[in-house]
């Protein structure tokens, strides 16, 4: 190989006889030793994760593999719908609505808290009072300054989000409630100061404090939550094969399209 020519990379490598992920032998060291929720975080972070980190890691992307009939999994099945023989199309298909309305939160809500915390002078809050306090200046210049607030609310959990207080719960419990999770409970207790109502802290945007937690890159959050998201697609997929529901979802449409062209 020629010295002024090089690409490297410390992800993975292959030669006639052997395959190397991490630095690791794939098959000796990897295979039936390492998990694929453990290794997508090893590959990400540059390290092995600890077990503790593993299980709070693997929490957030069951919390995000599915929600039922999002634009998501419907774009999936109808695309499968056209193109059976593509799978790969169907599954990049559900995987390109994820946005800032559907996944995206999970990384717009963890670089909020990041950003409210490196603003902040000084140590990070010592107790809930100085962690409230934060909160209420990071909520309130978002409200002057016009923007949402990521990860509070939800279109379908009003009251609250059954993911949020399972996954404070498992991060307490593995010692990994960090600076980005205390920063957004302080949010859930003090944003009915600023918008005279309360919601929900939403499920997704646990998961991105968690992962900031984690101290995964806040700008590869969304990647994660599309990694959880390709399970339930596929999930979707496999059920659209055994019963399809996307050809009605088609018809529907359709039959009840009301033609109305613009007056030019």
């Amino acid at each position: 190989m020629s010295d002024e020519l090089r690409f490297p990379t410390g992800i993975g490598d292959s030669d006639a006889d052997h395959i190397t992920v991490l630095g690791k032998d794939l098959a000796g060291e990897l295979m039936g030793r390492v998990g694929f929720g453990e290794l997508a975080f090893w590959l990400v972070a540059g390290r092995r994760p600890t077990p503790g980190e593993t299980r709070v890691f693997e929490a957030v992307l069951v919390a995000l593999a599915d929600h039922g009939f999002t634009p998501t999994a419907i774009a999936a099945r109808l695309t499968y719908l056209s193109a059976p023989d593509s799978v790969q199309g169907a599954l990049a298909a559900g995987l390109l609505g994820g946005g800032s309305r559907f996944l995206g939160v999970t990384e717009d809500c963890g670089r909020f808290l990041a950003d409210a915390i490196a603003a902040h002078d000084g140590p990070p809050p010592a107790d809930d009072a100085g962690w409230d306090a934060l909160a209420l200046a990071a909520v309130t210049a978002a409200r002057r300054e016009r923007r949402l607030i990521p990860g509070l609310g939800h279109p379908v959990h009003k009251v609250e989000d059954p993911r949020t207080p399972v996954l404070l719960r498992i991060a307490e419990e593995e010692g990994l409630r960090g600076p980005h999770l205390r920063l957004f409970e302080a949010i859930g207790r003090v944003h009915p100061q600023v918008l005279g109502r309360k919601l929900p802290l939403n499920g997704a945007g646990v998961c991105g404090a968690a992962l900031a937690d984690l101290g995964l890159p806040v700008d590869l959050l969304r990647g994660f939550a599309l990694l959880a998201r390709t399970a339930g697609l596929l999930g979707h997929l496999a059920e659209e094969r055994r019963r399809p529901i996307g050809m009605d979802v088609y018809l529907t449409v359709d039959r009840n399209t009301a033609y109305e062209p613009d007056e030019g």
